[in-house]
């Protein structure tokens, strides 16, 4: 019988932590009144220290005020259950420590019944690994996940909660962006989007873009020409990047148009850039999961040095809207999905049904628990989908040439 539950959320911000704390909570509420929640601080960190808040009647009164706000509430960190050397390190745990049993006992002597993880494949790999520790030692736990990543690239998830929003939130910061294009001339505008191997932020952001400016009313008679507003190229990390064709297609359009606009995804290209600075003898950061630090690289702020020579650039504007976009609340679609799966995700903790909460691709698209070892990360966006091949047919982009895996 669950007594006591545990909320965290990990890794990178989406839009929808908040939401899923406040659904969670709110159903609880709903058909289980009884059961006390607590909620681990700065995620897996929290859990580690013992650092939790308790969900007061107060709170559970107000839960609803939760699904207007970005952000999480009770704060995230990137911990790896698994990598004990970077957890001394930062002093949660003790040298010769097994982080597993450390977080198992804390749950265990917090008199955790049901753990609740929000997060993306990194989170909720670290939760099947602490699934798997607490089964295998009979610790007697049930860990239900929720997918959160605006990459929308969780193996077999569908969609991850809060990506729509991010695209949507991407789209609304390009139209202030791209206003830019006349404030000289032959501007280059490259808009970078977060995304580390997977495009579908990049492509959906464009795509929700380009959907405002065919609704749009325009005047080009006086400038205002939804020619110069548009998206020129997409990059994304599963396609092949020709500088050297796509230079010579877009320098056409800013003899014409006066202006290039791009939507790069920032782990676009990123081998050749780590290549480049490996050869110089630059030091390449990595955290704690061992992932490149994108914001220590700038793929953006690359591609427009090596364009914008070749489309004879008098300005550049690199803009990333990846901070704007992962902190924005959720929107009324994330709302309802994330309803379905906070809802679901308190009935299966309830059964004592582990597993990763989603509409299973591998199975029919069903909403389901899906057992942890089925998740992972690193879904590739499919290039070949009609409604992308649409959009570069659109814009006089050429049809996309896969690429090699990306391992950053």
């Amino acid at each position: 019988m669950v007594q006591k539950v545990a909320l965290l959320t990990a890794g990178g911000f989406a839009p929808c932590l908040s939401s899923a704390i406040g659904g969670l909570i709110g159903r609880y509420t709903e058909v289980a009144p009884d059961v006390e929640i607590i909620a681990y601080k700065y995620g897996y960190q929290g859990l580690l220290t013992g650092d939790y808040l308790e969900v007061t009647p107060e709170v559970r009164a107000k839960a609803h005020l939760l699904h207007l706000y970005g952000g999480s509430p009770i704060g995230n960190s990137r911990v790896k259950l698994t990598n004990a050397k970077d957890l001394v390190k930062r002093g949660l745990v003790a040298e010769g420590d097994d982080p597993l049993k450390v977080a198992a006992d804390r749950l265990v002597a917090d008199g955790v019944d049901v753990l609740h993880t929000i997060g993306g494949d990194d989170t909720n790999t670290t939760a099947a690994d602490l699934a798997a520790y607490l089964a295998s030692n009979d610790y007697g736990l049930t860990v239900v996940g929720l997918p959160k990543t605006i990459d929308n690239d969780v193996v077999p998830i569908r969609q991850s909660l809060g990506a729509d929003t991010a695209a949507e939130m991407g789209a609304r910061f390009a139209r202030n962006v791209l206003a830019e294009h006349n404030a000289g001339t032959r501007i280059l505008i490259v808009h970078e989007v977060m995304g580390r191997n997977c495009g579908w932020l990049t492509a959906a952001t464009a795509r929700k873009y380009r959907e405002w400016l065919s609704t749009a009313e325009w005047l080009p008679e006086i400038g205002l020409d939804a020619k110069a507003w548009d998206v020129h190229a997409v990059f994304v990390p599963e396609a092949v990047i020709d500088l050297q064709a796509e230079a010579a297609r877009l320098k056409e359009v800013m003899d014409t148009v006066g202006n290039v606009t791009m939507f790069i995804s920032e782990g676009a290209g990123v081998e050749s850039i780590v290549a480049e600075m490996e050869k110089a003898g630059e030091e390449v950061a990595r955290d704690a999961f061992g992932h490149i630090r994108l914001e220590r690289i700038n793929p953006g702020a690359w591609f427009a040095k090596q364009f914008a020579e070749m489309l004879g650039a008098q300005k550049i504007l690199v803009q990333k809207s990846g901070y704007y976009s992962r902190s924005a609340a959720a929107n009324s679609y994330d709302l309802d999905l994330i309803r379905s799966m906070t809802d679901l995700a308190v009935d299966s903790a309830l059964r004592g049904e582990p597993g990763v909460i989603g509409h299973d691709e591998e199975n029919g698209d069903v909403l389901t628990a899906i057992a942890f070892d089925r998740i992972k990360g690193g879904k590739p966006f499919d290039i070949e989908q009609d409604w992308y091949l649409d959009l570069l047919s659109e814009i006089g982009q050429p049809e996309p040439v896969a690429a090699p895996p990306a391992e950053h």
